[in-house]
């Protein structure tokens, strides 16, 4: 069963990720242009608003964090000020950044789309698909490692054989690609997933044995669990019809979180689904995978685990 652990009330709510040290989690509301930070266990709550629309957060090995902006990749500390970082699409005003994660080897991967949010959060028409795939380094190099052929850019998740899973949420499909050594390239893309229902999918994240969690955003309230190659295991019904994003959490990354979103709901159906846009959490029974970091040195798993 899944549990309201917090009544966010997010238009989008995404990108949420586990702070071992802190015992606490963060994520982005996109159309409020807000970050949040909960602790769980004493229910504190801090938010921050943000000078543009925010859309994904990542930590950083020498402390704050990297933030996925509208356009532009920054960094941040909590009551500090944003510090533009890097600018992924400079020729491309039309499109903005979506999905963003820390990757193993410690760079930051950020995925853009065309942008379908007006200044106040509220829905703007696409009619395009534009958003791809963008690696950068601690030292601000970037690197465009797909075409710009994607409609809404999500899941980044990377598989202990040497695959990296990504989604376009327009198409209704998860693909899988290669990617070299050090994680600078990507190629021999094939599609895992494709027309599954409930829903359509969005952000993921991976568990210590290697398998997806998928939340299926659009009226799927729930999240499915494929292993790396597609082949669905599970599904886990939510008490919210758009799930957003995903993460691991708590002592021993026990507790799936799970982000929502309000996002185009009318009131009537807020009246009836008072939880959409809340942050909840369920028990698997599987274990998750700590953290990435972003910087020249990443922490590994273990060492994280030893820390925390």
């Amino acid at each position: 069963m899944a549990e309201l652990v917090f009544d966010a009330r997010d238009i989008v709510g995404e990108s949420i990720i586990w702070s071992s040290a802190e015992k606490a989690l963060y994520w982005v509301d996109i159309g409020a242009s807000r970050i949040h930070r909960l602790e769980p266990a004493s229910g504190r709550h801090d938010l921050w608003p943000t000078p543009a629309i925010v859309t994904s957060i990542g930590m950083r090995s020498d402390g704050g964090f990297i933030v996925g902006m509208q356009r532009e990749v920054c960094l941040w500390s909590p009551d500090g000020r944003f510090e533009s970082f890097a600018l992924p699409e400079p020729d491309l005003p039309d499109n903005r950044l979506n999905e963003g994660k820390v990757a193993p080897d410690g760079s930051f991967w950020v995925a853009t789309m065309q942008n379908n949010l007006n200044p106040d959060g509220s829905p703007k028409d696409m009619d395009r698909a534009s958003g791809a795939v963008y690696r950068i380094d601690p030292d601000g190099t970037v690197k465009q490692l797909t075409p710009n052929e994607y409609g809404i850019s999500n899941t980044m998740a990377w598989t202990d054989d040497g695959g990296f899973l990504f989604a376009d949420t327009v198409a209704n499909e998860i693909y899988r690609f290669d990617h070299d050594v050090e994680g600078r390239a990507i190629g021999n893309r094939r599609t895992i997933v494709s027309g599954f229902a409930p829903g359509l999918p969005d952000g993921s994240c991976m568990d210590a044995a290697g398998t997806l969690w998928n939340c299926r955003v659009v009226g799927g309230a729930a999240i499915a669990n494929f292993d790396s190659d597609g082949r669905l295991l599970r599904m886990v019904d939510l008490p919210a019809t758009w799930p957003t994003s995903c993460t691991f959490g708590g002592d021993d990354l026990s507790t799936l979180y799970v982000t929502s979103a309000r996002f185009t709901m009318t009131a009537d159906h807020l009246a009836a689904h008072p939880l959409e846009g809340g942050v909840f959490a369920v028990k698997p029974g599987v274990r998750g995978r700590p953290e990435q970091k972003f910087g020249p040195e990443p922490l590994s798993a273990s060492v994280e685990e030893e820390n925390a």
